[in-house]
């Protein structure tokens, strides 16, 4: 029998706050164990949590962008469970009146078009991390740390709509876009700012009634989650097809050897028991806050991918790779004046390799290479002043000095032959030491044209611009080719 996968997604967002989201603590990342907390975070009595309006606003502008239901009054509930690294053994979370409801995710896969819907997105606090002795292995006891114990968190709750692993990828790589594009989250899965858990049922091919669905935790790379949802995608098929029952349980996925292990029975609403929290007042979200959060949002990534492919004519690829981070985009347009092309390929190439290998962001570089700069190097480029090699060099030195394309040649002692004045003399000496390509070329293999460039750009010590030898060059046989009787 042929089985179709029905996949729901749970999206867990650690915001990019400077404080936690019922305290004062710093939210920041890597500070040492249990340094960031309070009576409040820590669940002391007596303490009383404050909602922080930072998360909160930024909750607002990622359901604006994905076209939510913003409710104007939301509250926040105590969700009971036993959490060793939560010190209140409740989560402060929202139930049955979320922030936002409803809206979609616009993901292109595989060249095509798709929105896949969301039932909700609501805001929550994060727990802590635990140290276990069997992972860590340096001493026998496990160690906890509150550090990220109230850390603000957004959940984003997708309707079961994905029916293959791809699609999942696809969607968490918008989402972590959207995530960085706003600039309400870092989204980095590895340091657990996106966290993912995976539903995942299997029915008859054809039926519209769902399966037995199994929940999917500890996803936390984009590779990841495809490797775990298609593994247990196969794990529910083989069991099905040889008459077993799927129980509805909570998995953990072993990246490292691609195994699923199950960990508990699933849970459902009513065992956490959820009950308004006593200690907050409804949130108030009102009609000016709203506008207000929705004239801060930018031109959305996917609507400047369409606007940059219709103003630049560039390929569907160069855009997805340029507006992956906002950044880059403007970047990218603030350089690409006459020629986008050639922007984009700089871009893509030179000036994300310098990235990586110097480790820095993109904003450190555009401090020392401006737009404008870039602008002005590409200018060179187009009017055929800068040979390749000697252009690569030219970009190496402007990430590490100032001025011009002139005045970086100047310091360097390097002349460019690029005038066709300087270059005729160059041309016809090559043409009278190789005779013998010259009348191959004449007689009509054109292949000799390369070897008779090189030949120049030899000459002239690689100073000199390959696409101007290339015309000298066909200029000067074309010359010959007429003379001859």
């Amino acid at each position: 029998m042929a089985y179709e996968a029905v996949i729901g997604l749970e999206c867990h967002l650690q915001l990019r706050t400077a404080t936690k989201m019922f305290c004062g603590c710093p939210a920041e990342f890597g500070a040492e164990p249990n340094a960031n907390v309070c009576p409040v975070c820590l669940g002391l009595p007596g303490a009383l949590p404050r909602v922080n309006r930072a998360a909160i606003d930024a909750a607002l502008r990622l359901g604006l962008a994905l076209g939510c239901d913003v409710r104007p009054t939301s509250v926040f509930a105590r969700k009971n469970y036993f959490y060793p690294d939560m010190p209140k053994n409740y989560q402060i979370s929202q139930y049955d009146l979320p922030l936002c409801e409803q809206g979609a995710v616009p993901v292109t896969v595989e060249g095509t078009e798709r929105r896949f819907e969301l039932t909700r997105i609501h805001v929550e606090e994060d727990t802590g991390k635990s140290f276990h002795p069997e992972r860590y292995g340096d001493r026998r006891v496990s160690r906890v740390d509150f550090n990220r114990a109230g850390v603000p968190l957004l959940e984003l709750v997708t309707r079961p709509v994905f029916h293959e692993p791809k699609e999942c990828g696809a969607f968490l790589f918008q989402l972590r876009r959207l995530s960085r594009w706003l600039g309400i989250s870092d989204a980095d899965m590895e340091k657990g700012h996106l966290r993912c858990d995976a539903n995942v049922s299997l029915r008859p091919r054809g039926a519209a009634a769902f399966g037995t669905k199994t929940e999917i935790k500890n996803l936390n790379s984009i590779k990841g989650v495809e490797k775990g949802i298609a593994a247990e995608i196969e794990r529910q098929r083989g069991m099905l097809e040889r008459g077993e029952r799927i129980e509805q349980a909570t998995l953990l996925y072993d990246a490292d050897h691609d195994r699923l292990q199950v960990m508990r029975s699933k849970e459902h609403a009513h065992d956490y028991r959820y009950f308004p929290e006593p200690d907050l007042p409804a949130l108030v979200v009102d009609d000016a806050w709203i506008a207000e959060a929705r004239a801060r949002l930018p031109e959305l990534p996917w609507d400047r991918e369409r606007r940059m492919i219709a103003a630049y004519g560039l390929p569907a690829y160069d855009v997805g790779v340029l507006t992956e981070q906002r950044e880059l985009a403007d970047y990218f347009e603030a350089a690409a004046d006459r020629e986008p092309k050639l922007a984009s390929n700089w871009i893509m190439t030179e000036v994300l390799r310098a990235l990586k290998e110097r480790g820095i962001s993109l904003t450190q570089w555009a401090e020392r290479v401006p737009a404008a700069r870039l602008a002005a190097f590409l200018d060179k480029l187009m009017a055929r002043e800068l040979p390749g090699p000697l252009a690569k060099q030219v970009f190496a030195w402007m990430a590490a000095e100032d001025g011009d394309v002139a005045a970086l040649l100047e310091r360097h002692g390097v002349r460019v032959e690029g005038s066709a004045e300087e270059l005729r003399p160059l041309v016809q000496a090559v043409l009278q030491e190789h005779p013998g390509p010259v009348q191959q070329y004449l007689a009509g293999k054109t292949a000799t044209l390369g070897f008779l460039v090189g030949q120049v750009m030899k000459k002239s010590g690689g100073q000199a611009v390959p696409q101007v030898v290339q015309e000298l060059l066909r200029e000067a046989l074309e010359q010959q080719a007429g003379s001859r009787p």
